[in-house]
């Protein structure tokens, strides 16, 4: 069967013109292509019809005709790999580790099973992602996070004129659930020191604590940085693990992601004496090991009997087993941090001075997460509502005795 003419029409979607073009392949088969203009309604009309008859034209030329176009297109599955490779470059490495673990666990698997080019992607197939990922059992926050990769990758190829329209955008995400976040109370917190004060990580633990510090942060705490006679303790240097030629690798930089991050944070008097122990372990252990002694994190405080310094992954799934053993409460590591800010709101901390403690970039991010745990301004609301009506029922009274 001979070449179609691509033919094509406009349509009013949220006040601004979508082109709708027919398509034909080889066999004469149609399908339709939408393609977003961005153009308002009003008054536009002719720039919305020449826009349209230059996409006719674009799409009738030999070198771009559906079924060749389809053919060169790359499935999705593979431009997935290739931008991410691009983008690498552009985004923290902890982000990009985050993208390549989204791509490997489902995204690679959903599309190239369907055989799905870019060029064929339309808004139904991540709706069918979105739909496969609930009916595992993945909540709403699961399927935020896939969404962003895809929606991301897309956005590349439209800056790149790969395609002409990011379908993502024309599928809406469900609302992020409401996350509550676990914490210890300060009786539980005791509990635990007690319990790990002979382990290796009991430092780890007891910083993260007293400090409300990612797992990446307090493993980057430096002797070097601390300054003991001023009495402070900067946050401003992260270790992380990655993997590069299918090995675990530590990274250790001053990169984070935030100026908010960077802060500097007075010396508690336990935690003095805690760095003060740590260091006379330290230089015992050095002694005890001599050459055996790795001397490559002498600047840390978080390292093992060896002088290695601690690996991220081994600090979770080592405080995991602690519990155990211990028979306390199952809470994730993470959740020391939040068991730091629930303590400070009921010492009537305000939230403001917990976003600059914990190194939130906004004060919305602290009010989200913990703003259900802020009884004491909820206290200060109904003494507040509870003295309103009192005034205006001693009004009331008066006015009646007279």
């Amino acid at each position: 069967m001979g070449h179609r003419e691509i033919t094509g029409s406009l349509a009013e979607r949220n006040g601004r013109y979508t082109a709708i073009l027919n398509l034909y392949d080889e066999d004469g088969k149609r399908r339709q292509k939408s393609i977003a203009l961005g153009i308002p309604v009003k008054g536009n009309k002719r720039k919305a019809q020449a826009r349209l008859e230059e996409l006719k034209r674009e799409y009738s030329t030999s070198s771009c005709s559906p079924a060749k176009s389809r053919q060169e297109s790359p499935l999705f599955a593979d431009f997935l790999h290739d931008w991410l490779k691009t983008t690498a470059p552009t985004i923290e490495r902890t982000t990009y580790q985050s993208y390549q673990g989204l791509i490997d666990a489902r995204l690679d698997s959903f599309f190239r099973e369907r055989r799905l080019r870019l060029q064929d992607l339309e808004a139904k197939h991540i709706r069918e992602l979105h739909q496969s990922i609930f009916k595992d059992g993945c909540n709403a926050n699961t399927v935020i996070h896939y969404h962003a990769v895809v929606r991301k990758a897309l956005q590349y190829a439209v800056k790149n004129g790969l395609v002409t329209e990011n379908v993502a955008d024309r599928v809406d995400r469900p609302k992020k659930g409401k996350y509550l976040a676990e914490f210890n109370s300060k009786e539980e917190l005791a509990a635990l020191f007690e319990a790990t004060k002979d382990d290796s990580i009991s430092v780890v633990i007891q910083l993260a604590a007293y400090y409300g510090l990612r797992r990446s942060e307090v493993l980057g705490i430096r002797w070097s940085a601390i300054d003991f006679e001023q009495g402070t303790l900067p946050i401003n240097h992260k270790v992380t693990e990655g993997k590069a030629d299918g090995k675990h690798q530590l990274y250790t930089e001053d990169k984070l992601k935030t100026k908010s991050i960077f802060r500097t944070l007075p010396l508690i008097p336990a935690v003095r004496v805690l760095l003060e122990e740590q260091r006379a372990r330290q230089e015992e252990y050095r002694k005890l090991f001599k050459k055996s002694y790795c001397a490559d994190y002498l600047d840390y405080v978080c390292t093992d009997e060896m002088g290695k310094l601690f690996r991220p992954n081994y600090i979770t799934d080592h405080f995991k087993l602690l519990l155990e053993q211990h028979g306390l409460r199952h809470i994730r590591f993470h959740d020391l941090r939040h068991s730091c800010a629930s303590l400070l709101l009921s010492q009537g901390i305000p939230m403001k001075q917990i976003q600059e403690w914990l190194g939130h970039s906004t004060f919305a991010t602290t009010a989200d997460i913990y703003s259900h745990l802020d009884f004491n301004s909820k206290l200060e609301s109904a003494d507040a509502i509870s003295a309103a009506f009192a005034k205006e029922q001693r009004d009331a009274g008066m006015n009646l005795s007279l």
